[in-house]
């Protein structure tokens, strides 16, 4: 917008709706009222509607650019961020605030754009970011290219395993999964067979795919015989899913993300775990032999859909 630069008044356009009935040009017209021909060709083109040029019409139409123009500004006040930071410190989120502010008519802002603000701050050293429900840490959306879960390289899907597995009618389709110290201190490496029960668990220092990957074939190499599928998360530390099958001549499968009841069993048998390793538990601190006497619990356990024999019966006596 020009400097000195003023809007059209009522009046001004009650002249121009007259002076073009006469019949008088744009250049005429912009003589008349002092202002640039340019001015007058825009008033008229913009403020035009289907019966041409009234005065009425123009200033509504004018006065209605104005507002939304005043809705989307190209800067924003330092008291319209001031009333977004207010909003950040009750916790709302960034589309929460551009939606209220847009709903109450302050600002038609959007949450991209707040975000934005947000990152700036963090970088020239301030701390909005903390007032995020997340503290910043962004999203790592499965749909998008180049995220982290979800689009493991040669990734097999659930949907292309044999239907034989659903049924737990066979040993040999195992479900893995970790269970994650506290503070993220260690894990477990947790692997059940659909049919018999069975557990395995393993620790691992931290949930790095190489370590898991060891930790896995470690335990089921020397039943590999008796291990067919393996069904994981979409967690990247079943990254080494190609070098996992291939040393237990197995398929390897990824349940579908937020689908945990594809492996519902496994997430059954890292409940009974917690029993005794609450999620408090520093596996650093916990020893293999305390692990395997917990594994061994759990395989001599007795259970109803097994008709009360032990998994331990029944994955050694199918051998």
């Amino acid at each position: 917008m020009a400097k000195g630069y003023r809007h059209l008044s009522y009046e001004e356009r009650c002249q121009i709706h007259a002076l073009k009935k006469r019949g008088d040009s744009i250049r005429a017209i912009a003589r008349q009222l002092g202002r640039s021909p340019s001015t007058i060709s825009r008033e008229v083109r913009r403020n035009s509607g289907g019966r041409g040029y009234r005065y009425k019409q123009a200033d509504r139409l004018a006065r209605v650019r104005r507002q939304k123009a005043s809705l989307h500004p190209r800067k924003m006040s330092a008291a319209l961020w001031a009333m977004v930071r207010e909003k950040l410190a009750l916790h709302w989120s960034s589309e929460q605030i551009a939606g209220r502010l847009r709903h109450d008519g302050v600002v038609a802002l959007s949450a991209t754009w707040i975000y934005r603000y947000i990152w700036s701050n963090r970088v020239a050293g301030g701390s909005l970011y903390k007032l995020l429900r997340r503290s910043g840490k962004r999203y790592n959306r499965r749909s998008q290219r180049g995220a982290g879960r979800g689009l493991i390289p040669n990734r097999v899907d659930i949907s292309e395993r044999d239907p034989i597995v659903e049924s737990k009618t066979r040993i040999g389709d195992q479900e893995v999964d970790t269970i994650i110290g506290g503070k993220h201190q260690g894990a477990l490496v947790s692997m059940v067979d659909r049919a018999s029960k069975f557990t395995f668990l393993a620790l691992v220092s931290s949930k790095a795919a190489i370590g898991v990957r060891r930790a896995i074939v470690a335990c089921l190499k020397p039943v590999k015989d008796r291990v067919l599928t393996i069904t994981a998360d979409n967690g990247k530390e079943f990254a080494h899913h190609q070098q996992i099958a291939r040393a237990l001549s197995a398929s390897f499968y990824y349940a579908r993300p937020y689908h945990s009841l594809e492996r519902g069993l496994n997430e059954h048998t890292n409940g009974l775990v917690r029993q005794y390793f609450p999620k408090a538990t520093n596996f650093r601190t916990v020893e293999p032999a305390a692990v395997m006497r917990i594994q061994t619990i759990l395989n001599d356990r007795p259970r109803k859909c097994l008709g009360y024999r032990t998994p331990a019966e029944v994955f050694i006596g199918a051998r």
